[in-house]
């Protein structure tokens, strides 16, 4: 006997796809919250990792490093929001 699958739509907020747009991300009606939020954390977790590897490498001056994590934190702002917030 097949179990029966519920499907949940999730409407996402405009502001919300509008932001992970910027990133390249489409959730679609099907697409959990917490999956599109786990995936754009997981990009900028892997922005930051670059960032510190830059400037090990010497690419920028340290005291540069600070002001270029808050620029790469506000371009990623949408992570302030919990993933039941992504959605109406």
């Amino acid at each position: 006997m097949l179990s029966s699958t519920s499907l949940t739509d999730y409407i996402y907020r405009e502001d919300v796809l509008r932001a992970v747009q910027q990133h390249g991300i489409r959730p679609t009606v099907r697409t959990p919250p917490e999956l599109a939020r786990g995936f754009v954390r997981d990009l900028y977790c892997y922005e930051l990792r670059v960032l510190r590897d830059r400037l090990l490498r010497q690419e920028f001056p340290k005291k540069e490093y600070a002001g270029r994590v808050i620029v790469l934190r506000d371009r990623y702002r949408v992570l302030s929001l919990r993933a039941r917030e992504w959605v109406v």
